[in-house]
């Protein structure tokens, strides 16, 4: 199976099965696998002094662990038959993908707020956010489910599918094991402030590029200028160095304002505003941004089999 094929046919097998699938509830996961290390590893290590370097220890011994298991795991599969490769690694694409669970995930919390009321959607969100929930109200929760969707469409769908592209499944699962990191230890707390830095600060690195090539997909997907002034305006203003640039991208397409001050752990943590028209969410929305959302992930898996189509025809010539 030459070097095209065997990028493109897992990653065309693995979206087509997250757009069947998306994420069973009961399934296998490696990113249970991934948060089990984890919790292992933080409750014997993050304790008494030298927690930066213990933490780093634990975040390069992951990482560098998991795409090393890949890299080998990788070559052994090139030598089966050519269907079971493609099935082997289309899997392992469809572990790393996160949109179509993302989009239902966010749809049943504007459902469920619809026809079951306030306190039933805020036990929803709380599901995919890790805000409070229990103060916000109809327009909070519809907001904050718009902001999930545009951040996790960075670190959810196009971070992952930009390191598959750059170094296959290893790259893949070496991603999800950075975001699993931040997403358990990546805390400025007393916990987790020393001990979870250089997870956090991976995390940031990884998604530094995904993040504004998101904001650039939704942008210009969405159709929007204002989008592309409200990247440049507010991208920046998150407390993430990151997670700013596709919220901005969204509230600009939509013509909102997404942040401000929210309550985390009991705490009120004041965050700017981005965007600039704070109107009221309309329960159609939700429709308009999973849309957006699938686009840009058909987009980017088409661009990047696109890329390696040419660049399978250049070697060729």
């Amino acid at each position: 199976m030459d070097r095209f094929t065997y990028l493109a046919a897992p990653l065309a097998l693995g979206y087509a099965l997250d757009l069947a699938l998306a994420d069973p509830e009961g399934w296998p996961h490696p990113v249970r696998t991934y948060g089990a290390l984890i919790a292992a590893g933080e409750q014997r290590l993050n304790a008494g002094p030298y927690r930066l370097a213990k933490g780093a220890l634990l975040a390069g011994g992951l990482v560098g662990g998991t795409f090393l298991a890949f890299r080998l795991l990788d070559k052994l599969v090139r030598r089966l038959p050519a269907p079971l490769a493609v099935a082997a690694n289309g899997t392992w694409v469809f572990y790393g993908l996160a949109n179509t669970g993302l989009v239902r995930e966010g749809r049943a919390v504007f459902a469920v707020l619809d026809q079951a009321g306030l306190a039933a959607g805020r036990r929803q969100l709380a599901r995919i956010v890790g805000r409070d929930t229990a103060r916000l109200d109809a327009q909070q929760i519809r907001t904050a489910v718009l902001e999930s969707l545009a951040e996790n469409l960075s670190d959810g769908v196009v971070a992952p599918l930009c390191a598959y592209a750059l170094a296959g499944v290893p790259g893949l699962m070496a991603y999800k094991m950075i975001n699993t990191l931040d997403s358990m230890v990546g805390y400025r707390s007393p916990r987790y402030e020393q001990f979870g830095k250089v997870a956090a600060r991976l995390d940031d690195l990884a998604n530094l590029l995904p993040a504004r090539l998101t904001a650039g997909l939704l942008a210009a997907l969405g159709g929007s200028g204002r989008a592309f002034r409200f990247i440049g305006k507010f991208g920046d203003q998150h407390k993430s160095p990151n997670a700013g640039y596709p919220e901005a991208a969204l509230a600009g397409v939509l013509d909102c304002r997404f942040g401000g001050p929210n309550y985390y752990h009991g705490q009120l943590v004041p965050k700017p505003y981005i965007g600039d028209n704070p109107r009221p969410i309309a329960p159609a929305e939700i429709d308009r941004v999973a849309r957006l959302n699938h686009a840009v992930c058909a987009v980017l898996v088409a661009g990047i089999i696109g890329l390696g189509w040419l660049r399978h025809r250049r070697r060729a010539g």
